[in-house]
């Protein structure tokens, strides 16, 4: 096996064992402190740091990739997440708001910093074939089987976290994801070589602000698409399944977890779902404008239908199934873009901006998620989650078709 597609692999490898934690924590803690009698807007509030200091971590992590290499920040994120869940392990009456948004702002550290080194290592390890059609054809095909398969690990992750809970409960199911983490964190930092991403050159932190014009725009995108689908997803919805519809902890683990998975199979699918339109090369501007319009009509529709009183546990199953595959196809477009526009040398540091973009949107969708929720039901935030689609249409106009971003 090449050494490049060895060392992707690994990165791979690790990607997965990260995600499964990352999934679990979310779903324990929002059905823990829900159960132990914390409203949706305190739920909410508990991860604030989670996603705020994940726009400090992508800001910083992509520099710090280019100067140290990237499979330092990687490991980084693998012990910090680890630190992390052993700290929420402690007895119920330490457990205060303060506490539990610390150990979520050092897990939603580790979580950017793992995420940025893995996306950020997929454009460098992969061989170049010479062709700039080949090459891109390569990189979407790679870039989306990393993070559809990432995502259905995420999913996965979800149901672990919620069955555990169940099984084993919060505690024990805490050291149970720390101890695997760790195995998986002695395995890769044992596999991967030191200087993965390492630039040659020493980039000033003043240079961690993209100034590529095509960059700027995705990342407003990517703000406003994934706040789009926080704004239900991260409190109200698994709230609503379980105080509205009383759906059990494990209903709701599986429900997530399987719409995190489609998704996340969708998304490694996307380069064949687009194959017909993109036989020659990887999406453009062009494509991201048509899958993010059409994004904005499920939202729309599962509201709307619940407004008029339909059975909202088959408007939600069916509504939101749908919702998954279009979001799927839209992130695997926007991850597949980042690299494509960025050059070798600058890649973590775009991508790190990028990503700081993407927490900033799940930091919006996670506070508005526990606010409107609160205010308005679901149905309320399905609308804001309707004009933040069409935000992201908006500023998806524009983005360049590909050769203009290549060139």
């Amino acid at each position: 096996m090449p050494k490049g597609m060895r060392d992707y692999l690994v990165i791979t490898v690790g990607y997965w064992g990260f995600t499964i934690t990352d999934g679990a924590i979310r779903m324990l803690v929002v059905l823990y402190f829900h159960q132990i009698g914390y409203s949706p807007l305190e739920i909410a509030m508990l991860f604030l740091f989670y996603e705020f200091f994940g726009i400090v971590t992508n800001l910083t992590g992509g520099w710090l990739g280019a100067r140290f290499g990237l499979n330092k920040t990687m490991h980084l994120g693998m012990a910090l997440q680890v630190f992390a869940l052993a700290m929420l392990t402690v007895p119920d009456s330490w457990l205060s708001v303060a506490y539990v948004m610390l150990a979520q702002a050092l897990s939603g550290i580790a979580k950017d910093l793992n995420k940025m080194s893995a996306k950020a290592s997929v454009k460098l390890m992969l061989p170049k074939k010479g062709e700039v059609a080949a090459d891109q054809k390569q990189l979407f095909k790679w870039v989306a089987v990393l993070t559809g398969s990432k995502n259905s690990l995420k999913g996965a992750g979800f149901f672990i976290g919620a069955a555990l809970l169940a099984w084993i409960d919060f505690r024990g199911a805490l050291t149970v994801l720390a101890s695997g983490l760790f195995i998986v964190f002695v395995f890769t930092w044992i596999m991967l070589p030191r200087e993965i991403g390492k630039t040659e050159y020493k980039p000033k932190f003043k240079q961690v602000f993209s100034k590529t014009r095509e960059i700027n725009w995705l990342s407003a995108a990517r703000f406003f698409l994934f706040g789009a689908r926080d704004i239900w997803f991260v409190v109200a919805l698994p709230v609503f399944l379980g105080a509205t519809l009383n759906w059990h902890h494990t209903q709701i683990g599986a429900f997530l977890a399987l719409w995190v998975i489609g998704y996340g199979i969708v998304q490694a699918l996307a380069p064949r779902l687009l194959r017909q339109s993109h036989a020659q090369r990887g999406p453009d501007g062009s494509t991201s404008r048509f899958w993010v319009f059409t994004l904005a009509l499920f939202p729309l529709g599962i509201a709307l239908a619940l407004e008029q009183g339909m059975a909202p546990g088959m408007v939600l199953v069916i509504g939101l199934a749908l919702f998954g595959i279009v979001f799927a196809i839209n992130s695997a477009i926007h991850s597949y873009l980042i690299l494509a526009y960025s050059d070798d040398d600058k890649v973590s540091m775009n991508v790190g901006f990028y990503y700081m973009a993407n927490a900033g949107g799940r930091l919006a969708g996670t506070v508005l998620s526990g606010a409107i929720f609160q205010l308005y039901g679901l149905v309320g935030c399905l609308w804001i989650s309707t004009l933040f689609v069409l935000l992201a249409g908006a500023f998806s106009l524009a983005l360049p078709k590909f050769q203009s971003a290549t060139a």
